[in-house]
């Protein structure tokens, strides 16, 4: 007779727990759930810096699909500069993961399989460099954003930065720390075997990528110690390929590698390394390449001969917006893109900032009328909940880029650009250096900016209102505007309202 608490004979016991998703799990799902392509059937020969959620989300899932509608077998490696715990989290599901794309109406996730082998910057660089100079990689990609490129002002190398100066002082076969490094280093070691040559593809947002990916990368070289030096940039110059892109899909942060979660979309899997994205993507690339690459245009990628007028529209529309919403929905209180386009100004937001920066693109993009109207229904998502704080970090980064060329043009035009001074008035008034201060709502943490010092030095108290604007302005290498009196007082006005948490339009 059984007592209390004890087991029933001839009961089943629990159920196993769900498994790690990996490649033997595959045959338990659906097949609309599993990869397009066949993780065993594909090869590297893509290698790409960045295990980020966008990378995942966006050029991975081109790639995946591209091989599959050709049958051409292209993996792609993927490099993580820093997080080692995502690297070894990806090996141990033999480099799946899932993706969720989120819909106003309900979700539907799959198994990506286009990333076959995952290695860490520093541990791993001996391996990262072999397929650097090996012939069978031909398209090198990276996503490590603005802050990987270690960019001076004048948009060369920052030579002084300590991680660029470390990786140039380091010795030959030694571990680099920067992405730029490793990239030239692994270069240099393909440009002396004679590799075919190789397109490298930036995939951050910055206004000619390409180049600037580029130009560091040839500061590297020139700035070495390499005997060889010259012979390798004038090797470059012919067997290696820098096209400018557009890449564009909202994907919000993951949150850090735990041991796996069971996701709705997959039952009886488990997935440490989730990403999930809008329905919306695309992918605009210079048709500038040097050698084969993968057929993106087969799953709606578009490759043009100048990329500029795309560029210029998704930097200064889509990422100018989503910028003045991070900086004004945080002056409100809110903590998310979705809340802030359902405050009673944050449609009349973004389609007012179109409006205003429309007159400074050039021909030849998307129409700017309906380039907002996908906005607005994108932003409107509420099923993504895109993070202000993501968006609204580096913003001494992302606002040279995003606003001031736009600012810059309308000004000279003689045009007062109203909306662009509410939004760098709301990016000032995050600058304060006065964390305690009440907000109407809710309270996200601070924001992080590489120049956070600068910033808050720029609100001494010696200084006025319009000093500290014209301070901020300095910091992110605007002098011109800073002394722009017009702008500078515009600014200011602005100030008191967005610090009692009023957003006017």
């Amino acid at each position: 007779m059984s007592t209390a608490g004890s087991p029933s004979r001839g009961l089943p016991g629990p159920p196993d727990p769900p498994a790690l998703l990996n490649r033997a799990a595959l045959a338990g799902l659906p097949p609309a759930q599993r990869p397009a392509a066949d993780p065993a059937q594909l090869r590297t020969r893509v290698l790409h810096f960045g295990l980020g959620a966008f990378h995942r989300a966006h050029q991975a899932v081109y790639t995946e699909n591209a091989a599959a509608a050709s049958g051409e077998p292209w993996g792609i490696t993927a490099v993580a500069p820093r997080s080692v715990a995502t690297v070894r989290a990806l090996r141990a599901q033999d480099c799946l993961y899932s993706l969720t794309e989120r819909h106003p109406d309900g979700d539907a996730t799959r198994v990506v399989g286009s990333v076959i082998g995952a290695l860490a910057l520093g541990p791993d660089a001996e391996a990262v460099d072999a397929l650097l100079a090996g012939p069978e990689v031909t398209v090198v990609t990276l996503t490590v954003t603005e802050k990987g490129y270690h960019r001076a002002p004048h948009g060369g190398l920052d030579l002084s930065a300590p991680e660029v100066a470390a990786d140039l002082a380091a010795p030959r076969g030694a571990p680099l720390t920067t992405v730029i490094g490793r990239l030239a280093t692994g270069l240099a070691g393909r440009m002396r075997r004679g590799a075919p040559p190789v397109s490298v593809v930036s995939c951050d947002n910055m206004a000619g990528n390409g180049a600037a990916l580029r130009r560091v990368v040839r500061d590297f070289v020139r700035a070495s110690a390499w005997p060889d030096r010259d012979r390798i940039l004038d090797r470059m110059a012919t067997a290696v390929a820098f096209p400018d892109t557009v890449v564009d899909r909202i994907v919000p942060a993951t949150g850090p590698v735990t041991d796996g979660q069971v996701l709705p979309g997959l039952p009886g899997v488990r997935d440490a390394l989730p990403v999930a994205g809008e329905p919306y993507r695309s992918w605009v690339l210079e048709d500038a390449f040097a050698g084969p690459r993968p057929p993106w245009e087969r799953d709606g990628a578009l490759f043009v001969p100048d990329v500029a007028p795309y560029q210029l529209t998704k930097l200064r529309l889509l990422n100018g917006s989503h910028s003045a919403l991070a900086y004004l929905g945080r002056a409100a209180g809110l903590a998310t893109v979705d809340a802030a386009m359902a405050a009673g100004w944050g449609e009349r937001l973004v389609r007012a900032l179109c409006s205003e920066v429309a007159p400074t693109l050039p021909t030849g993009g998307p129409d700017p009328g309906g380039y907002a109207d996908d906005l607005v229904t994108r932003f409107r998502n509420p099923a993504i909940r895109h993070p202000l704080r993501q968006i609204g970090s580096d913003g001494s980064l992302k606002i040279p880029e995003r606003w001031l060329p736009a600012l810059r043009t309308l000004r000279e035009r003689g045009a007062t650009a109203p909306v662009l001074t509410l939004a760098l008035a709301a990016w000032a008034n995050e600058t304060r250096p006065d964390p305690g201060r009440p907000r109407p709502g809710h309270r996200d943490p601070d924001l992080t900016d590489p120049a956070a010092p600068t910033l808050t030095a720029c609100w001494a108290p010696s200084l006025s209102p319009i000093e500290s604007v014209r301070a901020l302005l300095r910091a992110l290498g605007a002098p011109d505007l800073a002394e722009d009196d017009g702008l500078t007082t515009a600014v200011a006005e602005r100030l008191p309202a967005l610090r009692a948490g009023h957003v006017e339009i």
